[in-house]
């Protein structure tokens, strides 16, 4: 590794971390890409290094994006125990390795910053993008209640199409597992509906030409999870003797929220009125995978102080509805608490016990 840039494309679209008064909204973010110069030495009379060049470049063109899987593996490997507690597996950019062509002059210039180091047979590589996230907690505001969001679609003489898709009680009211779903648009009707949502494809309760409604408590459990979803309506249509043919909407997204159903605080340190650190054990009612990036959102219940704090997940290896959170540097006192799954958020329950972090 012989050099570091930030990545310019994400330093572009990266919005302020803090308001004029310097209060902190998010956690600071920073995108840098990595330059990489690989050497390679043996035996010339055998062509040695040659070889070996050849191999590495084509090892990294057939690897040349990092999955998580490829870096979850990594991070477990027992060799390498000092990046145990990684979690660049969970980054939600992806990460590639390119190959640069570069000069003669340039390569010379890059070998000049190693001291004394004859030139050898060598290569460079750049891979981007890495995100490195700031510890500093934020000031997460409470949701906002309501919203107003119009969309005019694009119809199509005999397709269904979809204008919303919302919870049955009211537009505005938010999407839990066993909600009645609503979806509201035009040519809904047909005598074979069905609407597919989680790759699956389900006989609708009600069927109207403007609305159609099902509940997600009809689908197998263990398939639902939290985030943005697609929905479409499929007509299901006999042409004589042919095979059936399928008439599909417009796809239209809706949020599946996550409900907290326990929690529990666990390994605290405490010394007297400093901040404090321990580690809090979050339940679901729906599971998480462990690609999911899982956030942890704490405000101040009481009127003492007005503070927030953001927290990552832990590492998980499989599809589980108990996420752990550690904490540090928070401030005794008792806290709302929020879970985003993807940008899927659960209520805040104001009737319930906040977490009492003391």
């Amino acid at each position: 590794l012989y050099h570091i840039k930030r990545n310019s494309a994400l330093g572009n679209a990266d919005t302020p971390a803090r308001q004029r008064r310097g209060v902190t909204l998010k956690k600071n973010q920073i995108g840098i890409d990595l330059f990489y110069v690989l050497t390679f030495y043996g035996d010339e009379s055998e062509l040695e290094a040659q070889r070996l060049m050849g191999a590495t470049i084509r090892t990294l063109e057939d690897n040349n994006v990092l999955s998580p899987e490829i870096i979850r593996e990594t991070i477990n490997d027992p060799a390498y125990q000092y990046i145990a507690n990684s979690n660049l597996a969970s980054q939600t950019e992806m990460i590639r390795t390119e190959f640069l062509s570069i000069s003669t002059d340039e390569l010379s210039k890059i070998w000049s910053v190693f001291f004394q180091t004859p030139y050898a047979l060598s290569v460079v590589y750049k891979v981007t993008v890495i995100l490195l996230e700031g510890d500093e907690s934020a000031q997460v505001a409470i949701p906002v209640r309501n919203r107003n969001l119009n969309l005019l679609p694009l119809q199509i003489n005999g397709q269904p199409v979809i204008q919303q898709v919302t919870a049955s009680t009211g537009t505005y009211k938010p999407i839990f597992q066993d909600t009645v779903i609503s979806i509201k648009g035009q040519k809904l009707a047909h005598p074979d509906t069905q609407v597919r949502v989680f790759n699956q494809l389900i006989t609708p309760t009600m069927v109207k030409d403007h609305e159609i409604r099902f509940r997600l408590a009809e689908l197998p459990r263990g398939i639902l999870k939290a985030g943005l979803h697609g929905v479409q309506v499929v007509h299901n249509v006999d042409h004589d003797d042919r095979d059936q043919v399928a008439i599909e909407s417009n796809a239209v997204a809706f949020t599946l929220r996550p409900t907290i159903v326990a929690l529990q605080i666990q390994e605290i340190d405490t010394f007297d009125d400093d901040p404090r650190n321990g580690l809090l054990r979050v339940s679901l009612d729906l599971e998480v995978s462990p690609q999911q990036r899982v956030i942890l959102l704490l405000n101040r219940y009481d009127e003492i102080k007005n503070e927030g704090y953001i927290f990552s997940a832990s590492s998980r290896e499989e599809n589980t509805n108990t996420i752990d959170f550690n904490f540090q540097q928070v401030s005794a006192g008792q806290y709302l608490v929020r879970v985003q799954v993807e940008g899927a958020e659960s209520i805040i329950d104001y009737q319930g016990t906040p977490a009492n972090i003391s």
